[in-house]
């Protein structure tokens, strides 16, 4: 089961594990995840459940995995409903360690980078416990985050859960949301349109922003790696690059005339962010393997795509690059 499968992540991670052959259970409330990101998969194989973890109690199922990556990721959409995304996250976790529990399943917890708030040690590692602000405007996703896997490893102490706990930097590709608010999607949508490219702050703060193919390929390897390891594990990678430099490469590959232009920089927005990714080349033999430069060529050609498929049918503007919504027949409300 991924839950949030119709998100950015957890519909690259369906994909990825019917084409190795698995059947999937893909649940989502849908409140940022899309039906178009699940409609090119193949039905047989899927299993919808239209579900939210803060208020529905979970159907009977029966599972041998579970993947936790139910919660918006991006601070325009997490922000907008703040207790309800510190509720995703808590309530969240504690339902789906229950159903752990019942199938002896194992299961991931999508933590992230967050935890480590702005960070005074730098390259972050996993033994880094963070400097954060547990009441600013981001703290429902941070501390959400961080007391999800405060669930995780006492169910794990308590119980014998069978947990992994992954703590996931900036990443991007296909299927992300072009309204989501994350850098890499503002700045290619803002390129094509030939619209200023929107900084925040002075442009020299950093991020390390990993290709999804990379990321879902860790977190196969943690799933299936020693039951006795279970993290936290950064997951990202340490190609650290300032916001001028992402913005200029882009524009560059867009071949786009946009000027870019500053902003203020929001409030406990972090100035450098960069894993330390030393226990997943030791544990699990994995180093990320697509470049910045080639993953946003892919990332460019997709919302490419979309922007044409929009052109071509503008009665989608309502529903963003997406097509429009199927109905619910085969699928669970």
């Amino acid at each position: 089961m991924v839950a949030g499968g119709a998100g950015f992540l957890g519909s690259n991670l369906c994909a990825r594990l019917i084409r190795d052959g698995h059947h999937i259970i893909c649940l989502d409330n849908f409140q940022t995840g899309r039906w178009s990101n699940i409609q090119q998969l193949p039905p047989g194989s899927l299993e919808v459940i239209r579900h939210d973890l803060t208020r529905d109690q979970l159907p009977p199922l029966a599972v041998d995995e579970i993947y936790n990556l139910a919660c918006a990721a991006s601070p325009p959409l997490y922000q907008r409903d703040p207790v309800h995304t510190l509720f995703t996250s808590m309530r969240g976790a504690h339902t789906l360690l229950e159903l752990a529990r019942r199938c002896s399943a194992r299961i991931f917890q999508s933590s992230t980078s967050e935890i480590y708030g702005n960070p005074q040690v730098h390259p972050q590692p996993e033994t880094y416990w963070g400097h954060v602000n547990c009441n600013g405007p981001r703290a429902c996703y941070d501390e959400g985050k961080r007391c999800a896997e405060v669930l995780f490893f006492d169910a794990h102490r308590a119980h014998g859960t069978h947990i992994k706990v992954g703590r996931i930097f900036n990443t991007y590709g296909p299927f992300m949301h072009p309204n989501d608010g994350r850098v890499v999607s503002n700045f290619i949508v803002q390129a094509l349109r030939n619209e200023p490219i929107t900084v925040y702050g002075d442009g020299s703060q950093t991020r390390s922003f990993c290709y999804v193919d990379d990321l879902i390929d860790l977190m196969l390897r943690f799933m299936g790696s020693d039951p006795e390891f279970l993290g936290p594990l950064n997951m990202g990678n340490p190609d650290e690059r300032n916001m001028v430099e992402v913005a200029e490469l882009i524009r560059e590959l867009t071949g786009s005339g946009s000027p870019i232009v500053t902003r203020p920089l929001p409030v406990d927005d972090p100035v450098r962010r960069c894993p330390d990714i030393s226990l997943a080349r030791d544990r699990l033999g994995w180093e990320p393997t697509t470049s910045l430069h080639a993953g946003l060529g892919l990332t460019i050609e997709y919302f490419e795509r979309r922007l044409r498929r929009r052109r071509a049918h503008p009665e989608i503007e309502r529903v963003g690059f997406g097509l429009p919504q199927p109905t619910l027949a085969g699928v669970k409300a």
